[in-house]
């Protein structure tokens, strides 16, 4: 096979699977633009809208903790297949029966589907990617999570206003999951689980077709690796306290940034500072489009610029933004000024708050929303990468389900506190980031012999 398309086919696989991290996205996102019906169709209360709107979160604490055992088991492809067929049963689900504990379950079964795949999804790629090119494979995922997240921001406006409009926003997910599902059987399994169970020459197929320049060799540090573990052994040891620690810290404050309180809350977030109210949903469109504008930029970067130089320079301006959206909340009224009133979100033609949100998701997107999914994937053994993989997406969904269900209790009232505190986290990334050991344009048996 000729060096130019196993390249090509290399990013065909790339492509394939992120398309779970498009479903993802998608899945996580949409409910923003249905959350207001569903809080009326079935009359609920502040807590019960929280828990309604989180119990698909609920869902990923559950589906990231168990998916470790059948990836390992069964494999990384065949999880993945799976994770398909329950995206599509969610969406068909709650777009055809009209019922508060149905909703919550299909919504619970669809948050299955995202934390399985926020785990099998990255650890996949990572597995078959070349050492050269698999922060950029692995950032696509992040990148179709984003462009998930601006289809559903774009589906949700074009459907905005037709009968039963929230059913159609929730059920149209249905099509991707179907595509992807389908899409899977043109993949091959992960190299690295073939080899660990002891399916060699199958192994050095995949090799061979995703563009390995010494498959023995590849093949030797894989087996080497494998040798050095055991097939099966606790995470929580001593010598994996390094990874264990990068995996928590980055899925923590990638959440305590506050991105999904924008991302699930952003009409309410624009409506509620007073700024084009009548277009709230429209203006999240403009909010999704930079943020996949930048996580582009921040896939290009990562295995050029490493991953510590985007978390550095990331974190600086999305502590200055943050800190900009709470002034914006706390002190709306500036003081006068040659006799007249003046209000942050009059500034810059009234699109001060929108231009603070922007700022932020571009500044996110680039550096822990590239990185996070990359740096949890590769700082594991491959003998406890799935377990590995396990804890940093269920420390991502543990914070992400509290922020879903604590914001829209505690936004209408402290909602300058709230990202107030979301700029102090950002703080602590920029410590973080100097702390972590750069990965890039190294093996992953390289970083394990660095990291253990």
């Amino acid at each position: 096979m000729q060096k130019n398309t196993i390249k090509k086919f290399m990013f065909w696989i790339a492509f394939v699977a992120s398309l779970g991290g498009f479903l993802f996205g998608f899945d996580t996102v949409v409910i923003s633009g249905a959350e207001k019906s569903i809080k009326e169709v079935y009359q609920l209360s502040g807590f019960m809208h929280g828990f309604t709107m989180a119990s698909a979160i609920i869902g990923t604490l559950i589906g990231a903790l168990f998916c470790g055992k059948p990836a390992e088991r069964f494999g990384r492809l065949e999880c993945l297949k799976f994770i398909a067929y329950m995206y599509f049963i969610s969406a068909i689900g709650c777009a055809v029966i009209v019922n508060w504990y149905a909703f919550v379950f299909f919504r619970f079964l669809g948050g299955l589907a995202v934390g399985a795949s926020s785990v099998v999804g990255p650890m996949y790629i990572a597995e078959i990617s070349p050492s050269a090119w698999r922060g950029r494979f692995v950032a696509f995922f992040q990148f179709n999570i984003v462009l998930g997240l601006v289809s559903a921001y774009i589906s949700n406006y074009f459907l905005y206003g037709i009968e039963n409009d929230w059913l159609w926003m929730l059920g149209v997910e249905g099509i991707p999951a179907l595509l992807f599902a389908i899409l899977l059987f043109t993949v091959p399994e992960s190299p690295r689980w073939l080899a660990l169970k002891n399916r060699d020459s199958d192994a050095k197929k995949v090799l061979t077709i995703v563009g390995g320049e010494d498959i023995e060799k590849d093949l030797n540090d894989i087996k080497l690796s494998l040798a050095n573990t055991q097939f099966g052994e606790a995470l929580f040891q001593f010598k994996y306290w390094k990874p264990i620690a990068i995996a928590f810290l980055i899925a923590t404050l990638n959440q305590l940034s506050g991105i999904n309180a924008i991302n699930y809350y952003a009409p309410r977030i624009i409506a509620s500072s007073g700024v084009l109210q009548e277009s709230a949903m429209l203006q999240s469109i403009p909010l999704g489009v930079t943020n996949l504008i930048f996580t582009m930029l921040g896939m290009f970067l990562i295995d050029k610029l490493g991953r510590r130089v985007l978390l550095f320079v990331g974190s600086i301006f999305m502590t200055i933004f943050l800190f900009a959206v709470a002034l914006g909340f706390e002190y709306p009224q500036l003081p006068s000024i040659w006799g007249a009133e003046y209000k942050l979100t009059q500034l810059c033609g009234g699109l001060y708050m929108m231009i603070c949100l922007m700022g932020f998701l571009a500044s996110f997107a680039m550096s822990l929303g590239a990185t996070i999914w990359v740096v949890i994937s590769e700082v594991f053994p491959t003998s406890v990468r799935a377990k590995g993989q396990v804890l940093g997406s269920m420390t991502h969904w543990f914070w992400c389900a509290a922020i879903t269900w604590a914001f829209p209790i505690f936004a209408e009232d402290y909602s300058g506190l709230l990202f107030g505190f979301f700029g102090i986290m950002s703080v602590l990334t920029f410590f973080f980031a100097m702390k972590i050991p750069e990965t890039k344009d190294k093996s992953l048996e390289q970083i394990q012999r660095e990291l253990t």
